[in-house]
């Protein structure tokens, strides 16, 4: 008799298995990784087979059947990996082995080949250049990794200027990979850049790469995940779900732009998949290359560098000029009159600038000067933004949107405020005072569509002269010769988080705003506009000097345990009820302190602003012993899961939060 364990594809967090399932002849080929429809008590599921066994603890008579063995199915390293997803980041085996599968499992699919923008975006070419003596080091570097050379270490880090050709090592590197037989997976961080690396690559390995992200239809997706599962593909591109596609001999896994807080999910499993990816490539014998101009404390410590250090057009790191905001006239507005005749010179010598400012919308709040009214959502304790072209308040947590009012809706006073800045504000100031050069916003409201962030970038590329405008979307490594002008507008907004990362992402956003200037002949500036000119981030960037910044956050962090130098946890606990909230927040806070390892600091619970119209409570969890300390979470989660009185709480753990 064969029986497969299977766990169940469902979303409770208190059902466990995996369950048994008697294998009649039928299904005697069936292996590890297959996807099943099974019976689960009145319910028809679909499962996961996890493990074959010869025998099972309950009689034969006491094991139902499976109802169909479908198509589907992963290899077995990719079970291994889901199961791990889930134990690492206390999440459930349902939830990690889902991240492996391809779109609706259980639905047959027509198959359709994806309509992937990608050619809109910059020109790519088979040839794209000789290689730097640093370039070919990288590449020797990997290729002695690939071969198993002695000595050689298998996880690199890639630390190279922006510009300096990291993208010329990857693909020599898959192509290295390919030459051996064995397949690759290339992660970017964000849909966004998608375009610009597939057209780089399918120029040089055509078919042989297939493209994995949330922007295509499920049956797009469904079609390049099977060309990958059957070898027709073998090279994945995508952003972090593409960590699990499933690639045949996976021999390398690159990691684009690592620093990137976007490879962290943020919905259950709250998984990592960097670190996903050096698991897998441990787990099958895989080379993992890590590249960044901007690299996080963790990896600077943990792996071994490659170092990249001039760009490969020859030309230096642009200048970058620090304006204080503290001096400035406010008579002049948002931007300082410098930053103005740096734009009017990008309009004049038909050039192009990029400005970015990190929040979308016109201005973040809305306030009555006569009576100090503010507009606030009615189901999240956060302020409305203000959207002036389409005229309406809009809650960028739950979506709540109301008219713009044109009279305070408590005292009848017109006297209406808006405060702060936002992408539309400044789009609507620069296309005041520089008409008529062509101008493009890339944020979440311009680029929401199908295909709007491809588009978007394709049209600011194709102009002779242009000025590109946005969040933070608009600095993740596009490549531009003619961007002449890069400018970052309160550039120290991300310094006034209470996050211990804040130094971190501020220099990160700098520097690689800063970088997307000055890659063609005609060179290239920068402007940082700041209230804290002499913050430790701002300066270093500023200098385009990441080992100085480093070495000083290290420090920092070491003096105050704050990771690499320890591990965090944070738990977030959700309801309708706020006192059945406070209540189960309790009982967790009490099961926590009675199993974490000594010298762990646990804070909370502490409330958090309400979402959604539920009522939130954190704890976090500082910690020297990563693994005992999530075991103590992962036991405490379930049991207080199990708990009839928890019924109706929400629980969310991040291991690692970003």
């Amino acid at each position: 008799m064969s029986i497969a364990k299977v766990e169940p594809l469902t979303t409770s967090r208190a059902l466990r298995g995996p369950f048994d399932y008697r294998l009649p002849e039928e299904m005697a080929g069936v292996e590890v990784g297959r996807v099943l429809r099974v019976p689960f008590g009145r319910q028809r599921m679909l499962g996961v087979v996890v493990e074959l066994a010869e025998r099972s603890e309950l009689p034969p008579e006491r094991l139902a059947e499976p109802l169909e063995a479908l198509e589907t199915g992963v290899p077995p390293e990719l079970v291994r990996l889901g199961l791990w997803v889930a134990h690492e980041y206390c999440s459930t085996p349902s939830r990690g082995l889902r991240l492996t599968l391809p779109p609706n499992p259980g639905v047959r699919k027509r198959r359709e080949r994806p309509r992937v923008e990608h050619a809109e975006v910059g020109e790519a070419t088979a040839d794209r250049p000789q290689l730097l003596a640093e370039q070919e080091r990288a590449v020797t570097a990997l290729i002695a990794a690939l071969d198993d050379e002695q000595g050689a270490p298998r996880q690199l880090l890639l630390h190279g200027v922006t510009g300096s050709g990291k993208t010329e090592v990857y693909l020599a590197a898959v192509e290295a990979a390919l030459a051996r037989g064995r397949g690759a997976i290339v992660l970017v961080p964000e849909i966004g850049l998608a375009p610009q690396v597939v057209a780089r690559f399918r120029a040089r390995l055509g078919d042989r790469i297939a493209v994995l992200h949330s922007a295509l239809t499920p049956g797009e997706r469904y079609d390049e995940w099977r060309r990958l599962r059957e070898g027709e593909a073998r090279v994945a591109v995508g952003p972090r779900s593409a960590a699990f596609a499933p690639v045949c001999d996976l021999g390398l896994i690159v990691i684009d732009e690592e620093h990137d807080a976007s490879y962290k999910q943020e919905g259950d499993p709250c998984y990592d998949a960097r670190a996903v990816a050096r698991r897998r490539a441990e787990d099958c014998g895989a080379v993992l290359a890590a590249g960044t101009a901007t690299p996080r404390p963790e990896s600077w410590l943990e792996l071994p560098r490659v170092e990249l250090p001039r760009r490969v057009d020859g030309g230096g790191m642009p200048p970058v000029e620090v304006l204080d905001m503290r001096d400035a006239d406010p008579r002049s507005g948002p931007l300082h009159p410098a930053t103005w005749e740096a734009l009017a010179r990008v309009r004049d010598e038909s050039a192009k600038a990029i400005v970015m400012v990190n929040r979308r919308g016109f201005a973040p709040w809305l306030t009555c000067r006569s009576c100090g009214h503010h507009w606030g959502c009615p189901n999240c304790d956060v302020s409305l933004i203000v959207h002036r072209h389409a005229r309406r308040l809009v809650c960028h947590h739950c979506a709540h949107s109301e008219t713009l009012p044109p009279a305070c809706t408590a005292c009848g006073s017109t006297t209406l405020s808006r405060a702060g800045l936002g992408t539309e504000q400044i789009e609507g100031l620069l296309r005041e005072r520089l008409g008529p050069l062509p101008l493009f916003r890339l944020d979440s409201d311009t680029a929401g569509a199908r295909g709007a962030h491809a588009r978007i970038l394709a049209g600011f590329d194709r102009a002779e002269s242009a000025v590109l405008v946005g969040t933070q979307m608009v600095a993740k490594g596009h490549d531009f010769p003619q961007v002449t002008l890069s400018a970052i507008l309160d550039a120290d907004a991300t310094l006034r988080f209470p996050d211990f990362r804040a130094g971190e992402r501020t220099f990160a956003m700098v520097a690689q705003l800063a970088g997307r200037s000055g890659r063609g002949a005609a060179g290239g500036e920068v402007i940082v506009q700041t209230l804290a000119p002499a913050a430790a981030s701002i300066v270093h960037a500023a200098n385009h000097d990441s080992t100085g910044f480093l070495s000083g956050e290290i420090e920092r962090r070491r003096a105050l345990r704050y990771p690499p130098f320890s591990h965090l946890t944070r738990i977030v606990l959700k309801a309708e009820s706020e006192p059945r909230l406070d209540g189960a927040a309790a009982k967790l806070a009490e099961l926590l302190a009675a199993n974490l390892p000594a010298e762990t600091d646990l804070l909370g619970p502490a409330p958090m602003f309400r979402v959604r119209g539920k009522y939130r409570r954190r704890l976090l969890i500082k910690a020297a012993d990563r693994g005992r300390t999530v075991a103590a979470v992962r036991a405490a989660v379930e049991r207080l899961a199990a708990d009839r009185g928890a019924k109706g709480i929400a629980i969310g753990v991040d291991v690692d939060p970003q």
